[in-house]
């Protein structure tokens, strides 16, 4: 490093330009990417990073740095190039390769991808969202461990960010729960892809967020990195509130489109490359960095962040034994909890809804494990997710286990995965057929491989009378058909003891869990220590079954009735339990075999899609399943119409197996 002792000294608008012009480079050699924000919002990132950030490049993970959210992921470029200047782990080379196959530096940030990339960003407005969740972390962790945990998060959003339903939602809450560690920097430049934000967006930003219990800065001019330190500044003094500072850009600043839309998602040509890089006194040479501005850029870091790390794990050897091993748990990517027995009190009928089961086993499970949080879409009552006496997380009581998230859904799930990157296990909860709301949220769950639990209850048609708006159909398909996420259908209060037993002791990647509202009989033929397998042998026959049902979830019971039934008569039915469609497909093939052999006709029945079952059953004529709309009725009326009463189904698979 270079032995500057004046910050003074440094030509910082170098640095800043440099930036500029090696994100215009990594644009150009992939021929694909958004100079726009390079150009316009460079200013913002290098001043973050330069002289606020808590952050230790060489050590990119460590836990107490403060975090950076480019919920503007179309600005990759910029982040990237700031990333390597201020010397986290990135090559040069890797810069080259921004979008090709297989680099450390994909067209969107992706954790756990790039080194200091804290969040995947990509669909506008979940970055925002998704850095609540990390301040709602801090301000837990921070008032748990204080002395230890006290970081800020820090977001870059544009208008496309805000225009998206999903911030409001965010920071809406965020306001509600005085997160004032939050720090939202709008690149504000009235240009969105198809043209003037005028067009589409015309509303007073900064009394929206005042509105909403924010803090509002305004930076005139968005090139000036002395104003908008000033303003972060300011915004770090604040002791209530989260702060917007709304700093006034040129998208495209110093190229020919300028100002323009075109420049939003523009390849500059050459002329327009090597114009900027004379305006900027920069070498018209791609990928030509100065030794002398890196150098720079790293002291100016160093010198504010010497040591946090060393620092941090000298506090960490003070603290007892419980604690440091809270912290462990925090810090590292297992987020396996061992469940050797759970408390499961069975009523004395021998029905429960599978959502009464799940609540009592939440209970038993949480309470005394600090990095279990949850909450519910204003749907407490009826998810049964809510932890008794665990307290409510709220502005005056950050450790409590209970987020009141409100009708919220897609935020929700956008802060639990905050909470899950800040090294919380957190879970969520709203009916199935509202799972829809945040299906962005749970995807980006699934691609971080983030341990969040989704508890999705009102799972069936039998819901009844609030008719087809929430009587579930292709939901629990979407979900099954979505890349590492474990879905869990329990048909009992025995397989959902399995289900939380085998979620719990995931190391990692989100789960699902699917809930009954009704009463369902708690069955002789279940299984727990069965779910982990996904499927197995419910109900066997004395002799080789003629046909095998198939069946999850509360319709299980249903086909267990029908197969006795049909054994009276003479007609030996095996039934499978499929808890998890996903996992038993996964089993070995042996396995499978045994449980399904091939030359035995199978019979699914699930009052939802039958497109989850087209791997197992190639004839439509087996599927007994629902590709339409519920209706609104009594549960057994709806049942009914829809083919789902035991007498229809002991009717239907016996002229079937005939």
């Amino acid at each position: 490093m270079i032995g500057i002792k004046d910050i003074s000294e440094i030509n910082q608008q170098k640095i800043v330009d440099q930036i500029r012009c090696l994100g215009l480079d990594m644009i150009k050699e992939a021929n694909s990417g958004h100079s726009g924000i390079v150009l316009g919002a460079a200013p913002i990132l290098y001043t973050l990073y330069a002289h606020h950030m808590n952050i230790d490049p060489e050590n990119p993970n460590y836990f107490n740095r403060d975090r950076f959210v480019m919920s503007a992921g179309h600005g990759s470029a910029l982040l990237y190039a700031t990333l390597y200047m201020a010397g986290y782990p990135i090559r040069l080379d890797d810069l080259k390769r921004f979008r090709q196959i297989d680099s450390i530096t994909p067209g969107h940030p992706e954790y756990g991808v790039t080194p200091g990339v804290d969040c995947t960003t990509g669909p506008l407005g979940e970055g925002i969202a998704t850095a609540v969740g990390m301040a709602m972390a801090e301000a837990n962790l921070r008032t748990r461990y204080k002395g230890i945990i006290d970081h800020y998060t820090y977001v870059l959003c544009g208008d496309g960010d805000l225009m998206e339903g999903i911030s409001y939602e965010a920071c809406s809450l965020a306001g509600t729960q005085k997160l004032n560690k939050l720090i939202v920097l709008y690149d504000s430049n009235n240009i969105c892809l198809d043209g003037k934000t005028s067009d589409s967006f015309n509303e007073n930003i900064a009394m929206r967020f005042i509105s909403q219990g924010w803090n509002v800065i305004t930076v005139e001019d968005g090139n000036n990195y002395e104003l908008i330190s000033k303003a972060i500044e300011e915004a770090k003094k604040q002791d209530e509130k989260p702060t917007l500072i709304e700093v006034k850009t040129t998208i495209g600043k110093y190229s020919k489109l300028e100002g323009t839309n075109k420049v939003h998602g523009a390849v500059l040509d050459d002329d327009d490359i090597t114009s900027i890089k004379e305006k900027l006194d920069i070498r018209d040479i791609p990928f030509a960095v100065s030794q002398n501005i890196m150098d720079e850029f790293q002291w100016i870091i160093n010198k504010r962040c010497h040591n946090l790390n060393e620092k941090f794990n000298n506090k960490l050897e003070g603290l007892d034994e419980e604690i440091r091993n809270e912290l462990n748990y925090f810090m590292n990517d297992d987020k396996s909890i061992k469940v050797k027995e759970l408390f499961y009190d069975a009523p004395e009928e021998k029905k429960e809804a599978t959502r009464v089961t799940s609540y009592k086993l939440l209970n038993a499970i949480v309470k005394d494990k600090p990095y279990l949080i949850g909450g519910s879409a204003d749907l407490f009552g009826a998810n049964k997710t809510y932890i008794e006496d665990g307290g409510n997380f709220n502005r005056d009581n950050y450790l409590g286990k209970n987020i009141y998230y409100g009708v919220r859904e897609n935020a929700m799930g956008a802060i639990s995965n905050g909470l899950a990157l800040c090294g919380f296990r957190p879970y969520l909860s709203t009916f199935m057929a509202f799972s829809d709301y945040l299906k962005p949220s749970l995807r980006l769950s699934c691609l971080m491989n983030l341990p969040n639990i989704f508890i999705f209850t009102h799972d069936s048609i039998s819901v009844g009378e609030d008719g087809p708006t929430h009587q579930p159909i292709e939901q629990l398909l979407t979900l099954r058909a979505m890349p590492n996420l474990d879905v869990f259908r329990p048909a009992d209060a025995n397989e959902v003891i399995g289900t939380y037993k085998a979620v719990f002791e995931k190391q990692s990647g989100p789960s699902v869990i699917s809930l009954s509202r009704n009463t369902v009989p708690i069955l002789e033929e279940t299984k727990a220590n069965e779910v982990e397998k996904g499927g197995y042998i419910a109900l066997e026959t004395r002799n080789k079954p003629v046909g095998i049902i198939m069946s999850s979830g509360e319709e299980l019971h249903l086909a267990l009735e029908v197969a006795k039934r049909l054994m009276v008569k003479g007609i030996e039915v095996r039934v499978v339990s499929i808890p998890n469609l996903g996992r038993f497909l996964r089993q070995d093939a042996e396995y499978i075999e045994n449980v399904l052999p091939v030359e035995v006709r199978k019979i699914a029945i699930e009052a939802a899609s039958s497109m989850s079952w087209n791997k197992l059953i190639y004839n439509s004529k087996y599927l007994i399943t629902l590709d339409e709309f519920g209706s609104s009725g009594k549960k057994d009326d709806v049942y009914k119409k829809y083919g789902f009463d035991v007498d229809t189904l002991e009717e239907k698979i016996e002229e079937l197996l005939k």
